[in-house]
């Protein structure tokens, strides 16, 4: 059964685009540019399509779109159908996204969320805990079984480093970076940073621990996302950071669904 594929994943964020270049199932890319550079975005897929391997023998190939932001997905969906061969695949409306799901019915779980899980679970294939860190925490639950328990969302660093901005006379608009290792903040940013910092980290660890208590077993933590290496590069409670995670998880549904249609009809 073929389960290899020639692909291009692209995973649109809140302000940024991470695309991913696959050939006989291996990354051989990953390019991020931000949302509202539409011309990049596709000039990027557009050449990468036309240097993907297309001889009759080779495996099959496709472009697969997930987002949490559905108008810039829309116009890159739009833009790419009238440039490409084949039309992208939407992940959660054109394909699955293949994980079990025990969730309120009424909830509507962003996909990047479904596909972190669901390539932390291939990968492990034992419990695990899910940490994403870009706009937005998120830390979520899959069990031994390979089913998405959701979890919690929290603001991430630099949405948190401009609420205290706007929101306040007094305290500065800053970037965000690891805080210096004097545990007081002496001056006004070291205490900001200290508090966006150790709060993500503490609430994080809370969340593990509380997780591990209700399975009644300690799980794999996995971390992704474009703050994960600074916040989490020197945690001792996570066991893996996978700056790409997404974008595997777009590969392994595209070889679950795409692939292994493929196979069957030839």
């Amino acid at each position: 059964m073929q389960t290899a594929m020639n692909m291009i994943a692209l995973n649109t964020g809140n302000s940024r685009t991470q695309m991913g270049r696959f050939v006989d199932g291996s990354f051989t890319d990953v390019v991020s540019l931000p949302n509202e550079d539409l011309p990049a975005i596709i000039d990027q897929v557009v050449t990468w399509w036309t240097y993907l391997p297309d001889e009759h023998d080779s495996p099959p190939k496709a472009v697969l779109i997930a987002s949490v932001d559905d108008e810039v997905a829309q116009r890159i969906e739009s833009t790419l159908k009238d440039q490409l061969s084949e039309a992208p695949y939407r992940l959660g409306q054109d394909l699955p996204i293949p994980i079990a799901e025990e969730l309120d019915p009424e909830t509507l779980t962003g996909a990047d969320r479904l596909l972190n899980a669901a390539a932390a679970w291939s990968s492990a294939q034992q419990a695990c805990v899910v940490v994403d860190a870009g706009t937005c925490i998120t830390v979520d639950f899959i069990d031994g079984a390979g089913t998405f328990h959701g979890g919690a969302i929290a603001p991430g660093a630099r949405m948190q480093l401009e609420s205290m901005h706007r929101n306040t006379d007094a305290l500065p608009e800053i970037d965000f970076v690891v805080p210096d290792a004097d545990p007081f903040g002496r001056s006004t940013t070291q205490a900001m940073l200290h508090g966006v910092y150790h709060g993500i980290r503490g609430t994080v660890r809370n969340l593990i621990e509380l997780y591990a208590e209700h399975y009644g077993a300690w799980p794999m933590v996995v971390a992704t996302g474009g703050d994960a290496e600074r916040i989490f590069g020197d945690d001792e409670l996570i066991d893996r950071i996978v700056p790409n995670l997404t974008l595997m998880g777009i590969a392994n549904a595209a070889k679950q669904v795409l692939a292994d249609d493929e196979a069957s009809e030839s």
